[in-house]
């Protein structure tokens, strides 16, 4: 994913794309809270896709548009962004953060899958083979 700064409406807009997968710039509007008129969604998603962000394909007199990056990788940018930008390309200082962020909202479960990716980490770092 491109790493270009969005601006608040870009970001809502792919959070709609995000969601839907697909969606016209008619059902983007109808999406968006206090919407803008239908020509500045049009230039919007035009922006994004410049930006390379969203792609579209004409389906008969309209396009339809969805990112052009899968959610995951989209993630995995952006948590890489934060990671060099806040802290100093550490993942370890970053899970740290999330983690004092998230105190009381963890579930045991949580908490149990997050242990089983830090064994596995070890394992890794370790020359071992992962446990599935």
């Amino acid at each position: 994913m491109p790493p270009a700064v969005l601006s608040k409406r870009e970001r809502q807009i792919l959070d709609i794309l995000y969601r839907s997968s697909r969606a016209t710039a008619l059902e983007v509007q109808e999406q968006l809270a206090d919407s803008p008129s239908y020509s500045a969604v049009r230039a919007l998603l035009r922006i994004l896709e410049d930006k390379g962000h969203v792609r579209h394909e004409a389906d008969g007199a309209k396009y339809v548009y969805f990112p052009a990056v899968s959610a995951e990788r989209a993630r995995r940018s952006a948590l890489t962004h934060v990671m060099h930008t806040f802290f100093e390309g550490s993942a370890s200082k970053a899970m740290l953060a999330l983690l004092d962020s998230a105190r009381g909202e963890l579930t045991e479960d949580d908490l149990d899958r997050l242990q089983k990716r830090i064994d596995n980490a070890r394992r890794s770092a370790a020359g071992k083979e992962p446990e599935r």
